[in-house]
């Protein structure tokens, strides 16, 4: 296998092996679990994270399945259909009202590593990206948030071993600078090509 290799996909991919890799290097994911069961589900809402929760199913392109629920029959309605798209549902602290960002992340198998490009979503968390209208570069981050957040893209992407083109998702609180990251896509998606034609970089 050429580039980034099959354990680093699947360390990516996997919500319990990505979260392990991250606190090696004193980073934290959003609250998360992950489920196989609709019991399994209805516990983790109710009693490990409380609601409200982001619901979706796990290893689905573009947030299928995926809904906010409040309560008991919401979450039984959503868990319903994510399980109906996949065997394993991921279930995330609600964290609407946060901002969402994304690096656009390129290293070599030398390990020089460079961010090509950042992206803001213009809806807070709580729109799925593909609803959303996505700004390159960001517009309302300070030069403080922006270098913090570019430096521990690098640090993510190296600690992984990713190599070739992959992006990392942050949610950043807007009063502080509380961040945490939602997901590394370990090959392009379909935001790169965004970053591509923003800044003519051939990604």
């Amino acid at each position: 296998v050429l580039g980034t290799q099959i354990d680093v996909i699947e360390a990516t991919e996997d919500r319990e092996i990505f979260s392990q890799k991250l606190a090696e290097i004193n980073e934290t994911v959003a609250e998360s679990y992950t489920a196989t069961t609709m019991d399994q589900a209805m516990e983790i809402a109710k009693n490990k994270i409380g609601y409200p929760v982001l619901v979706r199913a796990a290893f689905a392109l573009g947030g299928l399945g995926s809904g906010f629920a409040a309560d008991d029959a919401e979450m039984k309605s959503l868990a319903s259909k994510a399980f109906a798209n996949s065997s394993q549902i991921i279930i995330d602290r609600d964290l609407r009202g946060w901002k969402e960002l994304e690096y656009e992340v390129v290293r070599d198998g030398s390990d020089n590593c460079i961010t090509v490009c950042n992206m803001e979503n213009f809806d807070p968390l709580g729109v799925h990206t593909g609803d959303s209208i996505v700004v390159a570069p960001s517009q309302t981050l300070t030069n403080r948030e922006y270098f913090m957040l570019r430096k521990t893209a690098l640090k993510v992407v190296r600690h992984l071993g990713i190599v070739g083109e992959c992006n990392i998702q942050y949610a950043l609180d807007p009063v502080s600078e509380r961040y945490c990251i939602i997901e590394v896509n370990a090959r392009l998606s379909r935001s790169s090509a965004l970053a591509s034609k923003a800044t003519g970089y051939p990604l």
